[in-house]
């Protein structure tokens, strides 16, 4: 098959990309690398010379553009859910990453299209902009790395997951600062990866709330594992087939998602 693919490892993760298209230069794919590079630099909180360890050593008295469009976008979700999804912490340093991901390779695969990629697939760390497609997206399983619990049919759309399978409980509750617990792992299928992975992280850190929570977010689609392993996901969300996770089970609703593309709960849960 004609077209560009490569994977490197930027920012902590693999970022893979494939790109259909057959006219598409492959500089565009070095641009794409190199601007995740250079986010990396810039906003890594694990970089001592990065811009947001010295905006919050107090060195940078205000933050450059992006930094503080970063840094408004992550005080939106920290008011949106009554401060379950905080950056600053007590006792932590400023780590905006949970906006910082999704914002990059969003703009990265702006930086694609903009060179002429119609449908590409670009995967950061298992989160994914599907451009053009329809494009099968799985979402793993939350306790066996080697089984999904559903698959996605996606067109123009992007898919970010919070989970603790990678990391373990690394996602904290703003209001108590301890880890939140009340689920096993959410995926939100958004328009632009920046909203799809902040929200997925700020429900993740509401627990069981978030899944309502996100499913109420305009143009968001919610599929979600709970603590006590019910699978909750949102009436528009684009599943293919059927979901894989233990048993065939009942309760799948039919019902579009009321008002358009705004979803409101009922979720449907299936035990």
């Amino acid at each position: 098959m004609r077209g560009l693919r490569r994977v490197e490892h930027v920012m902590g993760f693999p970022v893979s990309v494939r790109i259909d298209d057959e006219d598409v230069p492959e500089a565009a794919v070095d641009g794409l690398f190199a601007w995740l590079r250079e986010v990396d630099a810039r906003f890594s909180p694990f970089r001592p010379d990065s811009e947001v360890s010295r905006l919050d050593r107090g060195e940078v008295r205000e933050p450059g553009p992006q930094l503080r469009e970063i840094l408004d976008l992550c005080e939106e979700y920290r008011l949106a859910t009554g401060g379950a999804f905080d950056v600053r912490l007590p006792g932590r340093g400023l780590d905006p990453c949970a906006v910082v991901k999704g914002w990059s390779v969003q703009r990265g695969a702006e930086l694609l299209s903009a060179a002429g990629a119609r449908r590409f697939c670009l995967n950061a760390g298992g989160d994914v902009i599907a451009s053009g497609g329809p494009w099968r997206v799985g979402v793993r399983h939350p306790e066996h790395a080697d089984r999904l619990c559903t698959v996605l049919d996606v067109t123009d759309r992007a898919v970010a997951t919070s989970a603790r399978y990678e990391r373990g409980d690394h996602i904290l509750d703003g209001r108590t600062g301890r880890p939140a617990t009340g689920l096993l792992s959410l995926t939100v299928v958004a328009p632009t990866l920046t909203e799809a992975d902040a929200v997925a992280t700020a429900a993740f850190a509401l627990g069981g709330e978030g899944v309502g929570w996100a499913a109420a977010r305009e143009n968001c689609e919610v599929f979600a594992v709970d603590a006590e392993r019910r699978v909750l996901r949102s009436a528009g969300f684009p599943v293919v087939g059927g979901d894989v996770m233990g048993r065939q089970l009942p309760g799948r609703s039919s019902r579009k998602p009321a008002g358009g593309t705004k979803n409101r709960l009922p979720v449907t849960a299936r035990e």
